[in-house]
């Protein structure tokens, strides 16, 4: 099965790098790209890629919006949207904690290598999130920041069984599936199969926003 990607920045030698290096992938077709998150919007309609490598900084619309539009106007009986995969200068980049809350599904730098960048959208395509232990620390620190739990009612929370929360919690604390398995004892799959129930349950659509959730309801605090 090909992954459809399309290719967002206004950079035309990163639009041209990237879309040379996806195309030379047997499983990868590059097939769209936009110099804005405008144009992006309307690519992305014609086109309903897979994957959206999406720039954060862009003039017109910047990736944060574009990205909540993408994912916010997605009709909920049509195609599912997009995942939208960051594209960033730096690994802790100022917007990371506003990407994940616009829904995006990970981060990839700018620089990364032609290997890096298919498995990123491997992973991506696949319904994983891509999170680094770093951006996960630059998530914990923000919240910290922040202070106070955000969200304004934990009711969903009581739609989990004892371990799933237990699971939701490890998640949040930036650990593994494989991390999991190992600190509860139990398989991998079993970890991965609590947190697909978890995220249809809670109506969440991947780890970061998991992660997300469970320190805006306050499940998780940073320090802990």
């Amino acid at each position: 099965m090909t992954i459809r990607v399309v290719i967002v920045d206004d950079q035309g030698m990163v639009r041209t790098g990237f879309g040379v290096l996806l195309n030379a992938q047997p499983d990868i077709e590059v097939v769209g790209e936009a110099v804005d998150g405008a144009q992006a919007l309307a690519v992305v309609a014609e086109t309903r890629p897979d994957v959206v490598l999406m720039d954060v900084r862009m003039p017109v619309m910047d990736g944060l919006e574009a990205t909540r539009r993408l994912l916010k106007d997605a009709d909920p009986g049509g195609a599912p949207p997009p995942k939208v995969l960051m594209l960033t200068t730096f690994d802790l980049d100022d917007y990371v904690y506003e990407a994940l809350r616009a829904g995006a599904s990970g981060f990839l730098l700018k620089d990364a290598s032609a290997a890096e960048l298919a498995e990123a959208v491997r992973i991506i395509a696949a319904g994983d999130a891509l999170l680094s232990p770093s951006v996960t620390r630059r998530l914990i620190a923000e919240f910290a920041r922040l202070g106070a739990p955000r969200a304004p009612s934990r009711e969903r929370l009581g739609e989990l069984t004892e371990r799933e929360t237990e699971v939701l919690t490890l998640v949040a604390r930036g650990l593994s599936n494989a991390e999991i398995a190992a600190r509860l004892v139990v398989a991998e799959q079993t970890v991965k199969t609590h947190f697909g129930r978890i995220l249809a349950k809670l109506g969440l659509r991947d780890r970061p926003q998991a992660i997300v959730y469970a320190y805006e309801v306050g499940l998780v605090r940073p320090g802990d």
